[in-house]
């Protein structure tokens, strides 16, 4: 067998360095491309990024073919991902100079399984953050990772090509895509009920609804209508940590009469003072805990603000749970809270839209969803609706998937420049330029830029180097 017939050997460090000087060049072009770097022995590290990769493994149908992908995302092959609705686009590094394009589709989860799902997870989670962290219980677990009716996809229910001459079900550029989705799962848990293309709020909605609902029933079955103070540590995370004792309090407030000649004239003055004067003093005893709380910069707990106050700890747990439900404190620790640092996009009605248009506009290079949502405290699907409305009413543009930033710079319709401007582009790139990275660029209307194209291409100042790729000639 002669020697031509063996590929050449290449190093590790060789791959690498090949993979970042592609990455380098690709930044360029596009600066807002992510690519996947694995650090550390395993391939991830989190609940769901183990879970996603477990589930490509144990399917026959991938098990012997995964494999093969597990030492090309390690060596940083995977030089783009890019995690959208229900799709995944990535490139991938192989032995030719150009990426391969690789794109995979994945079903959307059926309405019976996520019914399912939200139905079992009533009760059993406490709030989105233990979601995202995989803390749950065993058996929500278990439910997740079901074949079929769980929630991660099956062989039948993912789709996948690449531009790759491999002939192979699965080449090891998808296979390092596969991989490479699990460690960027490790970086937004939130990406995988994108790709599934369910709202993952819905499974927190259904569990306070539930829990809110079985409490409601108690309180009016009983003769008081108040809920126990264990209970209410367990509902809305207020840690308590001793039981009042209700017997001192009731006698110290109700003293025994002297006489009960004197008893029945005494009985009328205590009951009016008892209606107004304790009204203007718990909103006093109220004011005094929130500044108490302003002043703990780390924090403090019942018991030091019953030793600051010398207000009774029981009224001192009632107006922290008061406040904790509204979101003016926030809990640091067990028993601990401090008061909650106020926020410009805390707000309802107009001025939510108004506070994420503000931080797009502070983005001159773009700014993802995820990113918008973290700064303003909104939930992601609040935070999409909001973008969708914004780039219909021409206020925020899309740079590129998932990729949102402040309109471009308004031009000319037909300036004389203009088809000057679009040949100095594709001229600046020796490997080609699409139409979509040229209307970004120049921030021309699409079917102005595609016209000009055109007339370049008719007049053979450039030609195509691909599928809507154009090259100077």
């Amino acid at each position: 067998m002669s020697h031509w017939q063996y590929p050449k050997y290449v190093s590790v460090a060789e791959k690498r360095a090949r993979a970042e000087k592609k990455i380098r060049q690709l930044k360029k072009k596009n600066p807002h491309i992510a690519p996947v770097i694995i650090e550390g022995g395993s391939l991830a590290k989190t609940w769901w990024g183990k879970s996603w990769n477990t589930n490509l493994e144990r399917y026959a149908d991938y098990s012997n073919r995964i494999e093969r992908g597990r030492s090309y995302v390690r060596h940083l092959a995977v030089l783009d991902l890019q995690i959208n609705q229900g799709t995944v686009n990535a490139l991938v590094q192989g032995s030719q100079s150009k990426p391969y394009a690789v794109k995979i589709r994945i079903k959307r989860l059926p309405k019976t399984n996520w019914g399912k799902i939200t139905i079992a997870c009533a009760g059993k989670l406490d709030s989105l953050q233990d979601l995202l962290a995989g803390r749950f219980p065993k058996d929500l677990s278990h439910l997740f990772m079901e074949e079929g009716s769980g929630l991660f996809p099956t062989p039948k229910e993912i789709q996948f090509s690449c531009s790759c001459p491999d002939w192979a079900y699965m080449c090891k550029h998808v296979a390092a895509v596969l991989y490479g989705i699990g460690a960027r799962l490790d970086q937004d848990p939130s990406l995988f009920f994108q790709l599934r293309q369910v709202n993952q709020d819905d499974l927190i909605d259904r569990a306070l609804k539930d829990t809110t609902r079985k409490y409601i029933q108690k309180a009016e079955q009983t003769t008081h209508p108040v809920v126990a103070e264990a209970d209410l540590g367990s509902v809305f995370g207020i840690d308590m940590e001793a039981m009042p004792d209700f017997e001192n309090v009731v006698s110290e407030a109700v003293p025994e009469p002297e006489s009960v000649m004197d008893s029945p004239k005494k009985a009328k003055p205590a009951k009016r003072s008892s209606k107004k004067k304790p009204k203007t003093k718990a909103v006093d005893e109220k004011m005094l805990i929130l500044e108490l709380l302003q002043r703990a910069k780390d924090g403090i707990d019942a018991i030091g603000l019953h030793a600051e106050s010398g207000i009774d700890i029981v009224k001192i747990r009632n107006v922290l749970y008061q406040a904790y439900r509204k979101g003016s404190i926030k809990k640091v620790s067990r028993g601990i809270y401090k008061a909650e640092a106020t926020k410009p996009t805390r707000t309802t009605g107009m001025e939510r839209p108004a506070a994420v248009l503000a931080i797009i506009e502070a983005a001159p290079g773009g700014i993802r969803a995820p990113r918008v949502a973290e700064a303003t405290d909104l939930p992601l699907a609040s935070i999409r609706a909001m973008i969708a409305r914004l780039m219909k009413t021409g206020q925020i543009r899309r740079i590129s998937r998932g990729l949102y930033g402040p309109p471009a710079r308004t031009r000319k319709k037909k300036t004389a420049g203009a088809t000057n401007v679009i040949l100095s582009m594709i001229q600046s790139h020796p490997d080609g330029v699409g139409v979509a990275a040229l209307k970004a660029q120049s921030g021309y209307e699409e079917k102005q830029l595609r016209n000009i194209v055109f007339r370049l291409y008719k007049s053979g100042k450039i030609r195509r180097a691909g599928r809507g790729i154009y090259i100077a000639v």
